[in-house]
């Protein structure tokens, strides 16, 4: 029907220009045909006298010689006709001018014609064209119109499918924050059961320390009541060599004096030492000769070493990843080099002979990696994800051991405890999480209000920075911030080092610091001109020595710190395309890796 409608339509419109054209040229020529018609019947007239004057010439009478009047009256006719005829012949000569005209101007009308027909013609052709074009897109907005409400379907499926997930969620939101609830009471509950076994235990000690204790005070005072025995051979020659010994004489001790007593009384003085420990060990305390940490039965990480080299040359450029790289570290022993980067990979390199060679892949992460660190050993890796969490890797094979999950925002940097058998993570949701990597879990969350960019560790005590351009130092075993530090911009990095005595951070306002942990004040601030912080996670690095500093700039340029002097040491730049991400400088001393916002990494050495 739309097709009709439209057929009929362009039909009535080419009728109504034919009319309106039919009109416009039929008024413009309408005086023109009536001139011409005048003409037309003006020459017929003018022909007509012609002939009936060459008639009237040829048959009228010959007048005879005694008619005057006749022939004067003829002559007059003569006159007048020959008068007659001049004008008639004038009048036609003017006709045919005009006949000329009109005919010329008959044949440019043609001509317009032919050419408004030719443009008729051309109208619509176009109007065919225009007509096909027309059919073409309705024919488009129909699929276009489809093609809409399939989408408006798919989005309303979409929408609906989103709002049943944030229902699960927040059903398993509330059934976690109940689980955790439940989990909290259940630790509070045995930890008052294990307060109330450990008390009936001291108790139970105490009752066996003083039973003891009187029962050494009844044997001692039984051993005082028995005459004492003649002394044998043996007895006065220990006496004289502990005399000799002593050089006091004949002077006699009171141990002297007890030592001759029965040996059979001795060993009653063994229990109280053993007792002693025991209850110190029911309290997690340890006797003087035992008190070691943790850590101590893992492999101690090496000495400072004995030279540590400036950078000066890129003896390795190469491209580690696909895409950006974020994180870079060297193993312990300098061997191994991690690389981590958006392409949700984490590399190992081999440093041989000043070149870094591929030895494996660790895969299993859903997002870019944003942070690595090696345990003290170098046997294991933990990376932190943008997936909202941490893996584990061991080194040797390359396999995926722990996926520690629970932020809920990207996790930023994650690192091992000094007894590498816990974890601490921080995470973009403004939480910090102590991990216990024996039992998998999540020990302690500890809200600290702000972004955590980075994180350094000692025995008991955390440091983290923060997007809140402040430093918090928190105790393991409280929970509590220790102290806050405050700086000019957002945190972006941290590190210790050797000695653990300084901190060294990096922040926004492009600025380089070295906090002293021992008064917890800034010691060094360190700038150059041309340096800037290029991203919230741009990594800085001590040297092993702790001697230097190392940062990266948004320029692509490797700056160098002389800690002593306070001053740029070194400058290297042409050989990054973009902003360096993260600088770590080797335990031994001799290499320092840098990456960038690019795929390329670095390997810089003085040789």
């Amino acid at each position: 029907m739309a097709e009709r409608r439209v057929e009929c339509q362009w039909k009535r419109d080419v009728c109504e220009q034919l009319k309106v054209r039919d009109r416009v040229q039929r008024h413009a020529f309408e005086e023109i045909i009536h001139q011409y018609t005048r003409l037309l019947e003006k020459s017929d007239l003018q022909t007509v006298l012609s002939e009936r004057y060459q008639t009237d010439k040829y048959e009228s009478p010959r007048p005879h010689d005694g008619a005057g009047s006749d022939s004067s009256r003829s002559d007059a006719l003569q006159q007048e006709m020959a008068q007659m005829r001049i004008r008639h012949q004038e009048e036609l000569t003017e006709l045919h001018k005009k006949r000329g005209e009109l005919a010329q101007n008959v044949i440019d009308l043609n001509n317009q014609i032919q050419q408004k027909d030719k443009e008729i013609q051309s109208n619509e052709a176009k109007m065919l064209e225009h007509q096909q074009q027309i059919s073409t897109l309705e024919g488009d907005c129909r699929e276009l119109r489809n093609t809409l409400q399939e989408l408006e379907r798919a989005n309303q499926t979409l929408k609906d499918e989103y709002d049943a997930l944030q229902i699960t969620f927040s059903a398993l939101e509330e059934k976690l924050r109940k689980t955790t609830d439940d989990n909290q009471e259940l630790v509070s509950r045995w930890m008052a059961e294990k307060a109330q076994e450990a008390n009936k235990l001291n108790a139970e000690n105490e009752k066996d320390t003083r039973r003891r204790q009187a029962k050494l005070q009844k044997d001692l005072a039984d051993a005082a009541k028995e005459p004492l025995p003649i002394e044998s051979v043996t007895d006065i020659e220990v006496l004289a060599e502990d005399s000799s010994k002593g050089g006091g004489g004949g002077e006699t001790s009171p141990h002297r004096t007890l030592s001759r007593t029965p040996s059979s009384k001795k060993p009653s003085q063994a229990p109280p030492g053993g007792l002693l420990d025991s209850i110190s060990n029911i309290f997690g305390r340890r006797h003087a000769n035992s008190l070691t940490s943790p850590s101590e039965n893992m492999e101690t990480p090496a000495g400072a070493c004995a030279e540590v080299r400036v950078p000066t040359t890129a003896l390795h450029v190469f491209d580690a990843h696909d895409g950006e790289v974020n994180a870079v570290k060297f193993s312990p022993g300098s061997r191994l080099l991690a690389t981590g980067g958006m392409d949700r990979r984490v590399k190992l390199w081999e440093v041989v002979a000043g070149r870094c060679e591929a030895k494996g892949a660790l895969t299993g992460s859903n997002a870019g990696i944003t942070s690595i660190d090696f345990d003290s050993a170098g046997s294991y890796l933990l990376a932190a994800s943008n997936d909202f969490a941490s893996r584990i890797w061991t080194v040797d094979d390359y396999r995926l051991r722990h996926t520690l999950t629970g932020h809920s925002g990207k996790v930023l940097a994650a690192r091992f405890l000094l007894d590498n058998a816990r974890i601490v993570s921080g995470s973009y949701d403004r939480t910090l999480k102590l991990w216990d990597l024996k039992s998998k879990v999540c020990m302690k969350t500890v809200f600290a209000g702000s972004s955590c960019n980075d994180i350094v560790c000692t025995e008991q005590c955390v440091m983290s920075g923060h997007f809140d351009k402040r430093v918090r130092f928190w105790d393991i075993r409280s929970e509590s911030i220790v102290q806050e530090l405050e700086l000019m911009g957002r945190v972006t990095s941290l590190d210790l080092n050797h000695d653990r005595t300084e901190l060294l951070t990096c922040s926004r306002d492009d600025l380089l610091k070295i906090i002293d942990l021992r008064t917890a004040a800034v010691r060094q601030t360190f700038s150059a001109q041309g340096f800037k912080c290029g991203a919230d996670w741009t990594r800085v690095t001590f040297s092993p020595d702790g001697s230097y500093v190392a940062a990266g700039s948004a320029d692509g340029a490797l700056y160098v710190w002389n800690v002593l002097t306070g001053k740029v040491d070194r400058t290297l730049d042409r050989n990054h395309n973009s902003a360096i991400n993260a600088v770590s400088w080797s335990p031994s001393g001799v290499y320092v890796a840098s990456v960038e916002k690019g795929s390329r990494a670095i390997l810089w050495s003085d040789m």
